[in-house]
């Protein structure tokens, strides 16, 4: 298995646990079987770049970089890459939870068009080459009714939070499913036109800030009185979806503040802040 295929595997894993899904869960909305998804999502396998939209219309997360992932081990997996072709990086692989996707400004709409754009003559490639075995594979009879004996058993999946207060400080909210059902306690515009939401989870004990309709080199940091933890929006497909801070430690009653910095130089910072159990609101600026 190629490091792209184990990428691509281990994302799948992150998106279906983030979501909530079970096997069986996949195999009743999808077209593929229990089985399949074990192997899928364990990269026994490469799943059909269906499968790969189809996990992600039920997490409710765009997929546009999956698919690019998809596009690059499949090119690997079926001998058609003469070499390693460059591998997205960890932060622009797609985020685990069901949060639904940001709304979109006429101009993040235009800016998910190119990228959408690269992705379809990627695909159209792809079809031209590949459709015939890909057709193939999909034609065949599912190899869970040929199987004979029992399919594998799933690697087991932990829906709990993989941290809590301390321990989370300057850790990844969605990777360490803290982004499930979280609390929101300030929403806040910016002068840009960005928005920005401060994020807290119980079960962590701790909170953070995402933001979208953002522009490339905008700057969000959040702090809850110690370390500050912020995200800069380094790429074109970074405007279009949900991007997150790191986590910071809180506590019932501490105040979480967030700050914003344009990437214009003649921008002014904007921050805001909302103590944790209060109701949440539209923040105003400190």
């Amino acid at each position: 298995m190629t490091s792209e295929h184990s990428r691509l595997a281990a994302a799948l894993r992150e998106l279906r646990a983030g979501a909530g899904l079970s096997l069986a869960a996949l195999a009743a909305r999808t077209p593929f079987s229990k089985s399949s998804w074990e192997r899928y999502l364990n990269g026994k396998s490469l799943p059909p770049r269906q499968a790969v939209r189809e996990l992600c219309r039920l997490a409710n997360e765009p997929d546009e970089r999956l698919l690019a992932l998809w596009e690059i081990t499949e090119a690997q997996w079926s001998g058609r890459a003469a070499a390693p072709a460059p591998v997205p990086s960890s932060d622009a692989l797609p985020r685990p939870g069901h949060q639904e996707r940001p709304p979109l400004s006429v101009r993040s709409l235009r800016k998910l068009g190119r990228s959408r754009l690269l992705v379809v003559l990627a695909s159209a490639y792809t079809v031209i080459v590949g459709g015939v075995a890909v057709l193939l594979f999909l034609l065949l009879p599912d190899s869970e009714a040929r199987e004979a004996g029992p399919p594998p058993a799933s690697v087991p999946f932990s829906l709990a939070p993989q941290c809590h207060g301390a321990a989370c400080e300057g850790r990844d909210p969605m990777r360490l499913i803290c982004g499930i059902d979280p609390e929101t306690l300030a929403s806040y515009r910016t002068a840009t036109g960005a928005h920005i939401e401060l994020r807290h989870s119980k079960k962590c004990g701790a909170s953070w800030a995402r933001t979208w309709a953002t522009e490339v080199g905008d700057r969000v940091d959040v702090t809850a009185g110690g370390p500050t933890h912020g995200v800069r929006i380094r790429t074109e497909d970074d405007t279009a979806v949900f991007v997150y801070t790191d986590m910071t430690e809180v506590r019932p009653g501490s105040t979480v503040r967030a700050c914003f910095r344009p990437a214009a130089p003649d921008g002014e910072r904007e921050c805001f802040e909302a103590r944790v159990g209060e109701v949440a609101g539209m923040a105003r600026q400190k």
